[in-house]
């Protein structure tokens, strides 16, 4: 996200893709900074199960929804679509980069395509190109924790699928900030680590004068490429606190082998597939997910994850930025 940024406005995730891939389902440590590939794991963790109920097997194409696409798209069957793979619940590689995909976004996506009667073609694509791909028409449509801000819906269409929205963990022990973070002058004078190119990072950088009126000294921010470079960090003590997902952070939090502590939602922010400014495809999408919505996929997606507590109760084009 760019321009300038309100105190408390939020931004989305950290697409961020890991190079420590078996190390994923941990969201543990690496034994590498930003950019490397290697990675260790602790001794005697183990890693968390990815789960093995299918909610996306029983869905099937409700043709009063499938006729809502283009009559090309009909034709074809098949939509590319550009996804950011960074780490649990979202979308993750559990088994490697050769290996199929998994986590919350992956179903959702996965399940509208079948509700759509199409395949999706999907493209790893790093979370930072794939908003300015889709007006080239490299992909039919993006996803990625995608928060939908005002400056976004300049320039893209979103249709909901779920919310989610800002959040800071720390390690375990850590008791400077409390339990809860709910104003960014709580962080004057510590190092926050967060996302490369991220809505997080614009936010910390634009407001970081809100230290200064309030007469303490500044705060840092360090950026990270990879997530588990961030963990890393926040673990050797090069950083304070990590700034990131609810749901990723939450999720982080209850893996023992992070060793952190989630101190709770900051600002919510609705999530949505992301089109270029137009798309013919944006209702047939919205008329999916409210199906899956309708029939129970939807919630037992979001329980198979994790994530109940962010669930909508009805998708929309392009609502307004939460405030």
């Amino acid at each position: 996200m760019k321009g300038p940024r309100p105190v408390n406005l939020p931004g989305i995730r950290a697409g961020l893709r890991l190079a420590a891939l078996t190390l994923l389902p941990l969201l543990t440590l690496t034994a590498c900074g930003s950019g490397g590939t290697s990675a260790t794991t602790p001794a005697g963790a183990q890693a968390s199960p990815v789960p093995t109920d299918d909610p996306v097997a029983a869905v099937r194409k409700v043709d009063s929804v499938a006729a809502l696409l283009p009559a090309d798209v009909r034709k074809a069957g098949t939509l590319r679509v550009g996804s950011s793979i960074g780490f649990p619940p979202g979308a993750y590689f559990p088994n490697g980069q050769d290996k199929p995909p998994a986590g919350q976004d992956i179903d959702i996506a996965d399940a509208v395509a079948k509700v759509l009667g199409v395949k999706l073609e999907r493209q790893d694509a790093s979370f930072e190109t794939i908003l300015p791909a889709l007006g080239s028409g490299k992909y039919d449509f993006g996803s990625g924790n995608f928060g939908v801000t005002t400056e976004r819906l300049k320039t893209v269409d979103f249709v909901t699928y779920i919310n989610d929205g800002q959040g800071f963990a720390v390690k375990t022990g850590n008791t400077a900030l409390g339990k809860k973070v709910t104003d960014l002058t709580q962080l004057c004078g510590l190092t926050i680590g967060t996302g490369a190119g991220t809505t997080f990072e614009a936010t910390l950088t634009e407001q970081k004068g809100v230290c200064a009126k309030a007469g303490e000294k500044p705060y840092d921010v360090k950026v990270y490429s990879e997530n588990a470079a961030t963990l890393t960090a926040l673990q050797q003590g090069r950083i304070d606190v990590i700034m990131s997902t609810i749901n990723g952070l939450r999720y982080q939090a209850a893996q023992p082998a992070s060793q952190t502590t989630f101190l709770g939602e900051f600002h919510r922010l609705d999530v949505g597939f992301a089109f270029k400014k137009g798309s013919p495809l944006t209702k047939a999408f919205q008329a999916a997910v409210n199906e899956l919505i309708k029939d129970g996929t939807y919630a037992r997606i979001l329980t198979k994850w994790g994530t109940s507590a962010s669930a909508i109760d009805t998708s929309r084009i392009n609502p307004p930025e939460h405030t």
